[in-house]
């Protein structure tokens, strides 16, 4: 079964809301044909603990401020921010430390799932602004 539209949604504002705070390698991967237990996963990466922490806050904030808003049901790893996990119900989202990312490398154990496209909004502006 395809991504729900609310799943889409979620995961395409939580991939700006890390875009925003300068999040590295952000992937939306539609996993509901592979795992019933949510739609899609958004995964980014932070260059350091601080970084992580930024980007969960973002993503949540973001979150908060849709019309149907959006909380967590689960939130795990923050008091280490090396991996954070945000359970949305329709969406998963990773937040992990650069190394754990290498390390555990989520986006090669889901491979085989759809990639969603994400496009960060500033860098499509402002390549819409060169000439």
């Amino acid at each position: 079964m395809p991504v729900t539209e609310r799943a889409l949604e979620l995961a395409l504002t939580a991939a700006q809301a890390a875009a925003d705070k300068k999040a590295q390698d952000i992937s939306v991967i539609d996993v509901g044909d592979q795992i019933y237990i949510t739609d899609a996963f958004v995964i980014a990466s932070g260059a350091n603990e601080r970084q992580v922490i930024a980007i969960v806050d973002a993503i949540e904030e973001a979150l908060l401020d849709l019309p149907e808003k959006a909380k967590p049901v689960r939130r795990e790893g923050e008091r280490q921010g090396r991996w954070v996990l945000l359970d949305f119900v329709d969406i998963v989202v990773h937040v992990q430390h650069v190394e754990e990312r290498e390390f555990y490398a989520l986006d090669r154990l889901w491979k085989d799932c759809p990639i969603i496209p994400f496009v960060d909004r500033d860098l499509a502006e402002a390549g819409a602004e060169a000439p």
